[in-house]
């Protein structure tokens, strides 16, 4: 079996982030840059299968700027077999469709039997990611999993939600999302860190994929403008003098907070 996890470099959420009001785009290069911690999980879902299954290879693809590839290695570093890392100035600003459409193409030609994704970047944050992927390669998606199984022919899981719970399952090909709930990603040990160095590391650009960013069938997005956030305001204190709870469910109800 072969497992593509889709992993990315996002700044650091301990870190001050900002936004370049010219660009419109997140400063990535001006502060520290980890391992998305729900890459981590989904790596961790991965080797959990493939040690005790010798012929599963572990493939992590990423799209991103060259200096990610510092940060994909720990990925490597954790157990991973292989990395494909997608670089391109025309992936610059890159939207969803785009991605979509890359990482899709990345693993279509890879052969991948199983994609396995976060169900959301801490910076992005979009969650729509796993289920474009899956359009593109026409394949199911079990999504937003808090538990996951793998056989050699399917995957089942469970999803939780505000109403209950949900077993699923799929026969492979199959997109997977996985939530927090999955076990933390493990620490890499020094005799990966080591292999990881020699592990197959692989650049594909647009022109690899054959891409062309301003065509194909999906919708591409603009940034029509951008602005800093406003600086937070003075709260509204409310003061109980006997109706302290009148006062707070008017509040409440007149911002539509209830």
């Amino acid at each position: 079996m072969r497992i593509a996890v889709l992993v990315k470099e996002v700044p650091d959420t301990w870190g001050k982030r900002t936004l370049n009001l010219e660009s419109g785009l997140a400063e990535r290069a001006s502060g520290d840059r980890v391992l998305d911690e729900i890459a981590e999980r989904s790596i961790e879902v991965a080797l959990d299968y493939a040690e005790n299954d010798a012929d599963t290879e572990v493939i992590l693809v990423s799209m991103g700027p060259d200096y990610a590839a510092a940060t994909l290695r720990k990925g490597l570093a954790m157990g991973a077999h292989s990395a494909i890392h997608i670089v391109d100035d025309g992936l610059r600003g890159a939207d969803l469709s785009l991605t979509a459409e890359v990482l899709a193409e990345a693993i279509r030609r890879l052969e991948c039997d199983l994609v396995i994704a976060g169900n959301l970047s801490t910076d992005g944050v979009a969650g729509v990611l796993p289920a474009m992927v899956s359009e593109h390669l026409g394949v199911p998606q079990l999504s937003y999993l808090s538990s996951v199984s793998i056989s050699a022919t399917s995957v089942s899981g469970v999803r939780s939600t505000e109403a209950g719970t949900l077993e699923l399952s799929a026969d492979l090909p199959v997109v997977v999302s996985v939530t927090e709930a999955m076990p933390d990603g493990r620490l890499p040990s020094f005799k990966g860190i080591m292999a990881a160095k020699k592990k197959p590391f692989d650049v594909w650009t647009l022109s690899d994929l054959g891409i062309d960013p301003e065509s194909g069938d999906s919708g591409r997005s603009i940034i029509t403008a951008v602005s800093e956030r406003p600086p937070r305001g003075a709260g509204v204190k409310v003061v109980d003098e006997g109706d302290g709870g009148v006062k707070l469910a008017t509040f409440l109800k007149d911002n539509k907070l209830v």
